[in-house]
């Protein structure tokens, strides 16, 4: 997953991170904003984990993503085009 285009397409991916891990709360989920590192912690933090494992837990959760995600921003990017924006 490319984290650094994943804040643009935040709002539709904060839906998969909610089913994932469904005890982040709503503020939590906004401060994460499409950050990694700020994943990771609230993982770390919500669940009671050591860092290690929840940058496990996010590394799985990407690779089970990575097409889905690449095929949400290629959408937006052809929508995008299609408008003129």
């Amino acid at each position: 997953m490319n984290w650094q285009r994943t804040g643009g397409n935040w709002k539709q991916i904060k839906g998969k991170v909610r089913e994932k891990w469904g005890r982040l709360t709503d503020n939590q989920i906004h401060i994460i904003a499409g950050q990694r590192d700020q994943l990771v912690g609230k993982i770390q933090e919500t669940f009671g984990i050591a860092t290690d494992a929840a940058e496990r837990r996010v590394r799985a959760w990407e690779e089970s993503h990575r097409h889905a995600c690449h095929t949400n921003a290629r959408n937006a990017r052809e929508r995008s085009e299609e408008t003129g924006d």
